[in-house]
């Protein structure tokens, strides 16, 4: 890039940062908008809040009814405090299957909601039928305003109608040719449910005002698996925003947060399972919340959200609903998505950040899905995805290598350079002729790591793919029971301050064989790089960070730390390997060769020693002024 280049570089940048002070809003439109906003917000909330409130109310006054014996005076008691809505207020639960070969739901006609979701082809950790929720657990529905009073429809009794094995319409019957219908739809082959509004004569009951619905959403999210702590830690509410990406609440802590944005979509997940209502048209605002149960052993977290739909009572059809109700396996969300709308709902199965997440949809999920096309055995599979990957990065590995050879052969004239130049007040010194002599044999000192740095992204993204990788949830393999949750060799009761938190209560096998093999790697690459003999009293220091991956992996995922033991043992190997293939007194013969030659000096190189010169030159001044001063 020549000068003039960068010169115009440079106009450019001036001109944005002086277009962008010169229209930044004043101090006072900031505040107005922060008032404003404020207000919206404000309104929003205390409106959800009356609404909450008087929700409960409509239960107690319903509770109350049972004191009245007379009938007449109870259904004026039902009209007066129910109005239009009197004739649903009571009635005896029921229930209504709706279901296909993977998912079987229970429907109850009080409130209209799905009660119960099994999920046919799963189990539970403890190998019973895995239920997403069912009674209590999950709560829905819409609170109408009539007056100054919110109806919710969770606590009114609906009527099943046109029911077949694909469709169920729960109905709201609320008199001559008035009705408000909630119609469930389910596929064959599908995790999805459709769930339609549908009314009539709503006009005459809802203020012709009613420009939006509030819709609640509450759920006690269950514990699926055996590794409470990571599937806690992988449990958490997700959003998606209409035009944006999608967020999330924290997974480790309590938290509520509004959102005034539109948003399309708002899910539960846990560590492999998700349930997520998608609008068909959108969310204009919504108040959410996620608290964690710790004290309970049956379930993880507390989710919940008030959201506000657009809904006129005039429209026969105005609002509709899918409801996600399964597993988070990539290929499945990602089939979702289409030409006109990008759901994103892959952004439940947590893969990294951008730079990881590529290697995780676009390398590692395709070879996995391609072994598992053959082989059923998913530790055979990870064994092939491992020697595959090896094979990708066997050139980078080879550099690295080849690189600390080179080092390790030029060691000797390194010890005589540093013999001849001792001491601090000798460093630029030594630090000059050491950067000369590795510019005449051609070697530059981050060769060896840079081939290591490009090797982390796919360490990262396997990282977090084994432990979201619903495939591996239940598959055996040797002596691990569940390849998606620790391998317990030996386990305990007793609760042990700071080890049973973070470490847990058991060793998990796979995880000391990984610990082992990279303390056996450690202690090999120190050999190669001549560790053991620089600097013996960092040795320790060398060992720490294996000892260390067995308090990290030891509640992860049994499949990661296998990938990791077979990764590490397969770079073992190719060691030795490159260790017989390579000659090193040819790599000391052809780096002697190389400083013989003439060689010309980079621009870098070039300006670097100019820079030490000149830092040396400062420094020979300052100590004259200080031996005058003397």
């Amino acid at each position: 890039m020549d000068r003039n280049t960068l010169f115009g570089f440079l106009l450019i940048g001036i001109v944005l940062i002086w277009f962008s002070w010169f229209n930044r809003p004043t101090p006072e439109q900031l505040d107005a908008a922060k008032r404003y906003n404020d207000s919206i917000a404000a309104v929003e909330a205390a409106r959800q809040d009356i609404a909450e409130s008087d929700a409960e109310q409509t239960q107690n006054s319903i509770e109350n009814l049972d004191a009245i014996r007379s009938d007449s005076a109870r259904q004026a008691a039902l009209v007066n405090k129910f109005g239009a809505f009197a004739p649903v207020v009571e009635g005896t639960e029921s229930f209504t299957t709706l279901e296909n070969d993977l998912i079987k739901l229970t429907l109850s006609n009080k409130g209209g909601q799905i009660s119960q979701a099994v999920l046919k082809k799963y189990k539970s950790f403890d190998q019973e039928t895995l239920t997403l929720f069912e009674g209590k657990d999950n709560s829905y529905g819409f609170l109408f305003k009539t007056g100054s009073r919110y109806i919710n429809t969770a606590d009114l009794f609906f009527t099943p109608v046109a029911v077949n094995d694909q469709q169920v319409t729960m109905r709201l019957k609320l008199g001559d040719n008035q009705y408000f219908d909630l119609v469930y739809s389910l596929d064959a082959d599908s995790y999805m449910v459709k769930m339609d509004i549908r009314q009539k004569g709503m006009d005459q009951i809802l203020a012709s005002s009613t420009s939006d619905l509030d819709m609640f959403w509450k759920q006690t999210v269950r514990r699926q698996e055996k590794g409470r702590m990571f599937e806690e830690r992988n449990s958490a509410l997700y959003y998606k925003y209409l035009v944006d990406d999608v967020e999330n609440l924290s997974e480790s802590k309590d938290e509520k947060k509004e959102i005034s944005n539109a948003l399309k979509w708002i899910g539960y997940k846990n560590q492999f399972f998700s349930s997520a209502f998608i609008a068909d048209n959108k969310f204009e605002w919504a108040s959410m919340e996620s608290s964690v149960m710790h004290e309970s052993p049956d379930y993880l977290k507390k989710m919940s959200i008030t959201a506000v739909i657009p809904y006129t009572p005039e429209n026969e059809n105005p609002a509709g609903f899918r409801i996600f109700l399964g597993p988070n396996s990539y290929p499945l969300l990602k089939s979702y998505n289409n030409s006109d709308e990008k759901l994103q709902l892959d952004r439940l199965i947590p893969l990294g950040a951008s730079i990881f997440r590529w290697i995780n949809t676009g390398v590692v999920i395709p070879l996995f899905s391609f072994f598992g096309k053959f082989i059923d055995n998913y530790g055979i599979i990870i064994l092939l995805l491992t020697i595959v990957i090896k094979i990708i990065i066997a050139p980078l590995t080879y550099k690295s290598y080849l690189s600390s050879a080179r080092m390790r052969v030029l060691k000797p004239q390194i010890d005589e350079i540093n013999a001849r130049y001792p001491g601090q007040d000798k460093a630029l010194d030594r630090q000059r002729a050491t950067m000369d002599l590795y510019s005449r044999a051609g070697i530059n000192p981050m060769s060896g790591c840079i081939p290591m740095l490009l090797q982390m992204p796919i360490l990262f993204a396997m990282f977090v793919f084994f432990p979201s990788s619903i495939e591996l949830r239940g598959e055996s393999f040797l002596w691990a029971k569940d390849l998606s949750t620790f391998d317990a060799i030996y386990s305990w009761d007793t609760y042990i301050p700071l080890i049973t938190p973070y470490f847990g209560n058991h060793i998990s096998l796979f995880c000391l064989l990984m610990t082992v093999t990279n303390i056996l790697y450690t202690k090999i690459n120190m050999e190669n790089n001549g560790g053991g003999q620089q600097m013996p009293g960092m040795k320790w220091m060398m060992y720490l960070m294996p000892l260390m991956f067995l308090f990290i992996f030891n509640n992860y995922a049994s499949g990661l730390s296998y990938y990791y033991f077979v990764s590490t043992l397969i770079t073992i190997i190719q060691t030795y390997i490159f260790r017989k293939c390579i000659n090193e007194q040819k790599v000391l013969a052809k780096l002697q060769e190389n400083q013989k030659k003439p060689r010309k000096k980079s621009g870098f190189m070039a300006r670097l020693e100019e820079a030490q010169r000149q830092q040396q030159a400062m420094l020979r001044e300052q100590q004259k002024r200080k031996n005058k001063g003397r």
